[in-house]
Formats: C-alpha cells, sequence, structure tokens
C-alpha cells in the first residue's frame, strides 16, 4: 500500500503503516547519526534538555554532504541504520516516533519500536541526490562541530520511504523473504 504522510508523525498515522508499505514523507525531519545520537542521550543521561523537540519528531540517519552554490543541500543518503541502535531505544522513548536509514535493526531497537507506537523506514541506499532532490530547506541546529554529522531540520516533500519495522512488530527484513519464496 501506498501513504503520504506529513509530520509530525503522530501514532495515529504510525498505526496506519505495516511492514513493506510505500511512503511519501513530506515535513520536517531532523538528521543525526551515531556522535550526535551520543550526545543527545548523555543530555537524556544528565537530565538536560534536548536541542530539538521529540515528540513525534522523525530522524534521518544522514550526513549530508555540503551544498554547491544554488543547492539548498548536498548529497543526503541514508547511512547504516544500526550503528544509531545503542541509542534508538532511549530516543524512542523520550517520544521519537520515526527514524529512516538502511539497514536492519537490533531485537531491543524492535521491541522498544512496537513499544513505543514507533515505526523503521528505509531509504534508497547510494541514492543520496535522490534523497537531497526531496529537500525543501535546511537548517543547522545544532553540533555544527560535528560537520557533516551535525543536527540539521530539514523540510522535506515527497520523500520516497518504505516501512521495515512497524508498531505491530512485523520487520520486513525478517518476514520479507519468506513472502518472496512463497510468491
Amino acid at each position: 500500500m501506498e501513504h503520504r504522510i506529513t509530520t509530525p508523525l503522530t501514532r495515529e498515522k504510525v498505526r496506519s503503516l505495516h511492514a513493506g508499505d510505500q511512503v511519501l514523507l513530506s515535513g520536517v525531519i531532523y538528521t543525526a547519526r551515531d556522535a550526535a545520537h551520543k550526545r543527545l542521550c548523555e543530555l537524556v543521561d544528565k537530565g538536560e534538555p534536548l536541542p530539538i523537540e521529540l515528540n513525534d519528531a522523525v530522524i534521518y540517519y544522514a550526513g549530508p554532504t555540503p551544498a554547491r552554490p544554488g543547492q539548498i543541500i548536498g548529497s543526503c543518503g541514508p547511512t547504516t541504520s544500526g550503528r544509531m541502535d545503542a541509542y534508538a531505544p532511549t530516543l524512542l522513548h523520550m517520544g521519537l516516533r520515526g527514524m529512516i536509514g538502511k539497514g536492519s535493526r537490533s531485537q531491543p531497537v524492535c521491541t522498544a519500536i512496537q513499544e513505543t507506537g514507533s515505526v523503521y523506514f528505509a531509504a534508497i541506499g547510494g541514492a543520496g541526490a535522490l534523497a537531497a532532490a526531496c529537500v525543501k530547506q535546511a537548517e543547522l541546529i545544532c553540533y555544527e562541530d560535528l560537520g557533516s554529522e551535525a543536527i540539521r531540520r530539514l523540510v522535506v516533500e515527497d520523500m520516497p520511504l518504505i516501512v521495515v519495522v512497524d508498531s505491530f512488530g512485523k520487520d520486513l527484513y525478517q518476514d520479507g523473504p519468506e513472502l518472496y519464496r512463497n510468491r
């Protein structure tokens, strides 16, 4: 099934999604990779405020390259999600509703997705120019010292994604091969 969804990504919107669904996502999302995730979780551990509002937010695991003259952003492809697995459950329990990346997730992350009514999307790996074309605005939010891995606020339009892990506990990486073999 194909869905058009605009952020904020509420629980109600997430409950309409199932592993294997195609999504065109629009609205505000944030970029953050492992170094930024580590800093966010350190703030959580200290009880300090976060630099972004996580409630019903979406984080895209990407480190965009610098924009060329006349561009909003450079190449903006997904990075391997497993590098964020140590941090994802904490952020999900803080209200993060969606994650975008590539590759499978650990069992603790899949469990946290189900417990929090969240979702994990896959973006097309190796197609950073395609993802960049969906970005209509980009703004540095924090951790400028991390360079391309700083947290950025993006406004995207019709970003093509696939639901990989849904809020019901279905995981396309686990269930998909068997469904394909049975066709």
